[in-house]
């Protein structure tokens, strides 16, 4: 899994995701948008771009941490271990 955020310093954040779902070898990777945007338009163009959820990052530190703390339960409740195939 991608925890993405639109505002990165050196390329925008949709221009990775866009590069991420062109690639074939990429593009199941899922990808979580968690950004400071609530942008209609941001939604909108993460969703179009086959992002697989997009959560509004809160500036309040404890609700951040609420949310990741959430994000990490979410994940081990649906996370399979993959075996590698028998040699």
């Amino acid at each position: 899994m991608i925890l993405l955020d639109l505002g990165l310093p050196k390329m925008d954040g949709r221009e990775l995701l866009s590069k991420v779902k062109e690639n074939p070898k990429r593009k199941n990777i899922p990808v979580v948008v968690l950004t400071i945007s609530s942008s209609e338009e941001d939604i909108l163009r993460s969703y179009n771009l086959q992002v697989n959820n997009y959560l509004t990052k809160p500036l309040q530190a404890g609700l951040l941490k609420m949310v990741i703390g959430t994000v990490q339960s979410y994940l081990r409740a649906i996370a399979k271990i993959q075996k590698p195939p028998d040699s």
